[in-house]
């Protein structure tokens, strides 16, 4: 990536980060950047995989999140916080992106017992496999690995694993449409006092249709970073998960 680009998209980031309880428009974010509107929407799509404004309302769940498992502020003055005028407009959006309500997941204290698949959609008995690589010099713990319609592991998955390490995974009776291939794992070493490295990878989009027996998809762990949308889908703790599905390719 162009370096005056990393940096433009960096300052817009950090923007949003700094005002995510304020009315951020699409100009005040270019502004930030330095580029015009227009060319602004377009290399940050490129940068982070998200529009601009999609990607602020993620880092407002993600802030949320934070705060309903961090603090004991309530669910209305947290909604407030990160940019909502509607309790029940953000109590919505948390739980379509999460997959709990506000007030469950504060009771979770952000882990999720159990994760749900999508449902409604023909089944192509079409399987996703292939194989999660490890970060260059590392290991990691147990990885969640996910479909996902956009770049982002938001809302429910279509299908979903945790597998016991980088290695095969195995995603079967995958819905007809067009899926991104998501992946989250912490290192297994811990690189500070923070614990454990979080790490992320994505592959795709992979469409499945019928006829194939199986799409081939290949997904490489690495270090997240601050161009990554967050995690917003409530994840088992990786550092403690029970494999779901240890399907040998």
């Amino acid at each position: 990536m162009d370096e005056i680009v990393r940096q433009a998209v960096a300052r817009a980031i950090m923007t949003m980060r700094d005002n995510l309880g304020d009315r951020l428009t699409i100009d005040d974010l270019a502004r930030a950047a330095m580029f015009s509107k227009f060319h602004f929407t377009r290399v940050f799509l490129r940068a982070t995989g998200l529009s601009p404004g999609r990607f602020l309302s993620a880092l407002r769940l993600a802030e949320a999140k934070r705060l309903l498992v961090t603090t004991g502020i309530s669910v209305a003055d947290i909604s407030h916080q990160v940019g909502y005028n509607s309790v029940g407009t953000f109590s919505a959006r948390f739980s379509g992106s999460v997959g709990f309500s506000p007030t469950g997941y504060r009771q979770l204290r952000g882990m999720s017992p159990r994760i749900a698949e999508r449902t409604g959609q023909p089944e192509s008995e079409v399987a996703v496999r292939g194989h999660v690589w490890r970060p260059p010099g590392g290991d990691t713990g147990p990885v969640f690995v996910g479909l996902f319609p956009a770049k982002i592991a938001e809302g429910t998955p279509a299908r979903y694993a945790i597998v016991p390490g980088a290695g095969q995974y195995t995603l079967t009776d995958v819905p007809l449409g067009s899926w991104y291939v998501i992946a989250h794992a912490y290192g297994a070493i811990p690189q500070d006092d923070r614990g454990p490295r979080p790490l992320t990878g994505l592959a795709g989009p992979v469409t499945v249709h019928r006829g194939v027996a199986a799409s081939l998809v290949d997904v490489r762990l690495r270090p997240r970073h601050g161009f990554d949308p967050p995690v917003l889908l409530a994840l088992p703790d990786l550092r403690q998960a029970q494999v779901r599905r240890p399907v040998a390719v």
